[in-house]
C-alpha cells in the first residue's frame, strides 16, 4: 500500500491540565496514520480532554476526526493518562481506517455499499475503553444538546457498517424494508440489534448477521423517556417522540446531561 500524506496540519487541542509532552506525543503518533491509507488525508484533528474525578477510572478523553475526501474516520476513547489515551486513539483510528480502506475498494464501480467487515477491537479490551459519563446527580441532570437529522436510508448491515466507521455507540438510520425510523446498536449475541418504529420483516441473514428488537419502539414523550432511561439504568434509549412522531434517541452524554437527536 502506498505512503498517502497529511496535507493539512494535524490540529491537537488540550483541555484541562495535561503536561505539554503530551500534545507533542499525539502529533508522533497520529502523523504515522498516514501509512495506513492510500488516499490523502485531508485534515486530522486530536482533542484530549482531562477532567479529574475521583469517580472516574480514566479521566482523560482522547477524540480524533480524520478527515478524507468524500468520507469522515472518527474515534473516541478514554485513558488513565494522556499517553495511553493517545494510544488507545491511535488503535482506534487504524481500525476505522482499515474499514474505510476495505469499503472503497469493495464498492469500487458500485452503487451499492457493502455489509461492514468484521473489526478486531469490538471483542477486544478497546470495546471496554469508551468514555464513562460524569456520574452527575439525577436531578442536576437536563437535555443540552438537540439535534436534529435527515436518516440515511439503509440496510441494518450497512447502518452498523456506518456505526462503526463513525465509531457511535448507536446510529438512527431509515430502515430500508419499512421506509421508517431505526436504530442500530451494539448488542446481542452478534454485537449488532436493530429496532423500528414500526414492526418489519426479520433481517435476511447479512453479513454480520444483526439481532432484530421484536418489539417496535415506544412512543413517548421526553420526560417518560426520560424516567425509562433513569429507572433501566441504560445509557440510551430509542422511542417515538410525541412532540415530531418521528424516531429519537435520548442518551447520556460524557458531562453528565443528557444529548437528544430526532429525525427530521
Amino acid at each position: 500500500m502506498g505512503r498517502a500524506t497529511i496535507i493539512d496540519d494535524l490540529e491537537v487541542v488540550m483541555r484541562g491540565a495535561l503536561p505539554g509532552e503530551v500534545a507533542d506525543y499525539a502529533r508522533r503518533q497520529i502523523s504515522r496514520l498516514g501509512e495506513h491509507v492510500n488516499e490523502p488525508i485531508l485534515h486530522t484533528r486530536v482533542r484530549l480532554t482531562y477532567e479529574p474525578d475521583p469517580a472516574v477510572d480514566r479521566p482523560v478523553r482522547a477524540q480524533g476526526n480524520v478527515s478524507l475526501k468524500g468520507r469522515m474516520v472518527r474515534a473516541q476513547v478514554a485513558g488513565r493518562d494522556g499517553r495511553e489515551a493517545v494510544d488507545l486513539l491511535g488503535d482506534r483510528l487504524r481500525e476505522g481506517l482499515a474499514r474505510h480502506t476495505r469499503h472503497r475498494e469493495a464498492g469500487r464501480g458500485s452503487r451499492a455499499a457493502p455489509t461492514p467487515e468484521p473489526t478486531a477491537w469490538r471483542n477486544t479490551s478497546l470495546a471496554a475503553q469508551r468514555p464513562p459519563y460524569y456520574p452527575r446527580p439525577a436531578h442536576d441532570r437536563r437535555v443540552i444538546r438537540h439535534k436534529s437529522l435527515v436518516p440515511r436510508r439503509a440496510t441494518p448491515e450497512q447502518a452498523a457498517w456506518e456505526m462503526d466507521q463513525y465509531d457511535y455507540d448507536f446510529h438512527l438510520y431509515t430502515d430500508a424494508d419499512t421506509g421508517r425510523d431505526a436504530i442500530i446498536f451494539r448488542d446481542g449475541p452478534t454485537g449488532y440489534r436493530f429496532a423500528r418504529v414500526v414492526e418489519g420483516p426479520e433481517p435476511s441473514g447479512g453479513d454480520p448477521p444483526v439481532t432484530l428488537d421484536p418489539q417496535p419502539a415506544p412512543r413517548l414523550a421526553l420526560d417518560e423517556a426520560r424516567e425509562r432511561l433513569e429507572r433501566g439504568g441504560l445509557p440510551f434509549i430509542f422511542f417515538v417522540y410525541r412532540d415530531t412522531r418521528r424516531g429519537a434517541v435520548l442518551y447520556h452524554r460524557y458531562d453528565g446531561h443528557y444529548g437528544l437527536i430526532t429525525a427530521a
